[in-house]
């Protein structure tokens, strides 16, 4: 428990250390804080942790966000959103992480070693602003936030499920149905979305097949709506090789678009919540960042969610300006060619 925390608060605290440094916030400034932590929640809990390092005002809206996977951080997000709408003028801290080191299977079960082999420690800091004085230093303005939730679903509620094996080592168990379940909950998702986003003729594609398939009876196949003619850059969660794979396809996105989280999943693994804040520093360091670009992150996380924030860049980035960005020291050397892995037969 003692390194699980040390091993957090460092991730936490380094991150707003620089975000602080970054924007010239002050703590006592920030009025609302969120933070989101999957498996690891101790008590005190890390929100506490957080107002006690940085002596935070007390009347401070503070929430600790546990056991909502990798989603989570998207999450975080539209629950700063909505109370950034209620409390004027304010600051709102969101901090994404999780951590290993309470949370690593030892046993044999196969279906848990996977989330050994996969994750990694990371964490992400981010501030919001409702002040109209900062739009000028801000990076983004949060367009659309979009939650999707398929927990009725027995299947899709029991796909990550953490629990103990036959010899009472606590893992997170995957389901061979995830992929399929990720899909449905993407689809989900999409179609509520796409209205927002898309151009009409976008949309008059998809309904005028929906109509075919649903009202005709008409055996085509659905149309998938070309979500490249709305966003510039997409920010797609390094849950895994496949998950990416299927997402690609999907959504007939080309390697360029893909290269964020390919890279970030190369290079720091699945840090659960705050890997979408790696994709993002990634196209930032590359400097892809324009003024008046839109962004789609896509968080996937067990329960079964799928979340989406829509992003619009308020100015262009420049990467000589971005010396606290995780990938700078070695932007230079990516993207880099991932060699294709044999699947493994028992």
């Amino acid at each position: 428990m003692a390194e699980a925390r040390k091993e957090t608060e460092t991730v936490m605290f380094g991150a707003i250390d620089e975000l602080l440094a970054k924007t010239g916030v002050k703590p006592r400034d920030i009025g609302i804080l969120v933070v989101n932590s999957s498996l690891f929640n101790p008590t005190p809990s890390l929100s506490s942790a957080i107002v006690n390092h940085y002596k935070l005002r007390s009347n401070i809206l503070s929430y600790n966000l546990g056991g909502m996977g990798c989603s989570a951080g998207v999450i975080s997000i539209d629950l700063a959103k909505q109370l950034l709408q209620v409390h004027r003028n304010s600051y709102a801290l969101v901090v994404s992480t999780e951590n290993n080191t309470r949370n690593w299977y030892s046993g044999n079960n196969r279906s848990m070693l996977v989330t050994n082999c996969l994750f990694r420690v990371g964490g992400a800091a981010i501030l919001l602003s409702n002040r109209s004085r900062d739009r000028r230093r801000s990076k983004y303005e949060l367009v659309h936030t979009l939650r999707t939730h398929m927990g009725a679903d027995d299947k899709s509620y029991n796909c990550v499920f953490q629990q103990e094996d036959e010899t009472k080592n606590i893992g997170v168990t995957l389901s061979k149905d995830l992929m399929v379940i990720a899909g449905e909950a993407l689809k989900a998702n999409i179609t509520t979305l796409g209205p927002l986003v898309l151009p009409l003729s976008e949309q008059l594609l998809f309904l005028v097949t929906l109509v075919a398939r649903k009202v005709l009876k008409m055996k085509i196949k659905p149309y998938i709506p070309d979500f490249k003619l709305a966003f510039e850059h997409f920010c797609i969660h390094a849950g895994g090789r496949a998950v990416l794979d299927e997402l690609e396809k999907s959504l007939d996105l080309t390697q360029w678009h893909m290269e964020p989280s390919r890279m970030t999943l190369y290079r720091f693994g699945n840090t659960s919540s705050s890997s979408l804040w790696y994709e993002l520093a990634y196209s930032e360091a590359k400097g892809r960042i324009k003024k008046g670009d839109r962004l789609w992150q896509i968080g996937f996380g067990s329960g079964f969610k799928c979340n989406s924030a829509v992003w619009g860049a308020v100015k262009t980035i420049n990467p000589a300006m971005e010396i606290r960005n995780p990938w700078m020291e070695e932007i230079d050397q990516f993207p880099v060619q991932v060699p294709k892995v044999a699947p493994i037969v028992y």
